[in-house]
């Protein structure tokens, strides 16, 4: 029991939700009219740890009774509540950007790493690491407003398809997470997204999603400077990093922004693991979540050796200390909402 914005670019079984804070959505068509807690689990270890933790912290008598001002659960974004393969969706976003206003800048086209992405060359984009990834974050994430940013990101998410499946990003999102997201939020647990990915990114569509308020999100951002703009308020964002909310940064953005430890935190990869260490030194119970990628043929099998959401130290880590590891092709009947429909 007891995932830098690349990282750096980097809907849900509706149940009865009490008042804590996180937005109500109303149940949708890739929603389950359903009341027993985690339908797209398997029977088995997994949801019934998590069932077991849930029932024993939040029964009053309980001598591991969690007062509900105290019940706060953390979630990362990429690869733990939607997929991140075969590379991170905020990271296809930014080469869609670089496409769109490359003819305001024709030098990119001889110039790297932008020659690589108008070329769709993933290997020598890959090549520049992470100087060329925050390049290419500053020439798309910057210079314009933080209204005009998240039109934009509605917009590319209307349209965007993924590669594999394509389908809309937002409708590869984990119908088991969903449903544990509410299963939480129904035993007044106050959910949190605390991800690598990019906050003003994910603001304008976590809502919707998840359910999950977008001021109840933590992310990896760039500078932000305030212009009345001749009587017109605004804010501009500035091809400068701010914060980088992976590895370190999550328990550290965690502290700053919500200031309450978390009791229960999921993740799935390395760049979890200092979040899910923090929520195990709670004086209260803990319940630490890894979400272990091994369904290749509903989604895809890595751990060790991945690019993309690596998770080694992480899993041995759980190993020892007893946390909760999921098997997705073993304790998942789902993967994905639209599976609902087949």
């Amino acid at each position: 029991m007891k995932k830098s914005l690349l990282v750096l670019l980097v809907l849900f079984a509706f149940v009865a939700c009490k008042d804590n804070g996180d937005t109500k959505t109303e149940p949708t068509a890739t929603t389950v009219g359903v009341m027993e807690p985690l339908p797209s689990w398997n029977e088995g270890q997994t949801k019934q740890a998590i069932i077991n933790y849930v029932n024993e912290v939040t029964t009053t008598g309980s001598e591991n009774f969690i007062p509900v001002s105290e019940r706060v659960a953390v979630f990362d974004n990429d690869g733990n509540l939607w997929s991140e393969q075969p590379a991170y969706f905020q990271l296809f976003f930014a080469m869609d950007r670089i496409k769109a206003l490359a003819p305001e800048h024709p030098e990119w086209k001889t110039t790297q790493p932008y020659q690589s992405v108008l070329e769709n060359d993933m290997k020598t984009l890959m090549s520049h690491g992470e100087h060329g990834l925050i390049q290419i974050v500053m020439a798309t994430h910057g210079g314009n407003t933080v209204t005009e940013f998240e039109q934009i990101v509605k917009d590319w998410l209307a349209t965007a398809k993924h590669p594999r499946f394509n389908r809309p990003y937002t409708d590869l999102v984990y119908q088991p997470m969903l449903e544990l997201i509410n299963y939480l939020k129904s035993s007044d647990f106050k959910t949190f997204i605390v991800s690598g990915g990019g906050i003003e990114f994910m603001r304008p569509w976590v809502e919707g999603v998840y359910g999950i308020s977008k001021d109840q999100v933590i992310g990896s951002s760039i500078k932000t400077k305030y212009d009345y703009n001749d009587g017109n308020p605004v804010i501009r964002r500035l091809p400068e990093l701010n914060f980088i909310d992976d590895k370190e940064g999550k328990p550290e953005g965690i502290n700053q922004y919500i200031g309450r430890k978390p009791v229960f935190a999921s993740g799935n990869s390395d760049g979890d693991l200092q979040m899910l260490r923090w929520a195990d030194s709670n004086t209260y119970p803990s319940f630490e979540l890894y979400l272990h990628h091994t369904d290749s043929v509903r989604e895809w099998a890595y751990d060790r050796k991945s690019s993309v959401g690596r998770l080694d130290k992480g899993l041995d880590e759980a190993k020892e200390k007893g946390w909760t590891v999921i098997d997705m092709e073993k304790d998942w009947k789902v993967v994905y909402p639209f599976e609902l429909k087949n």
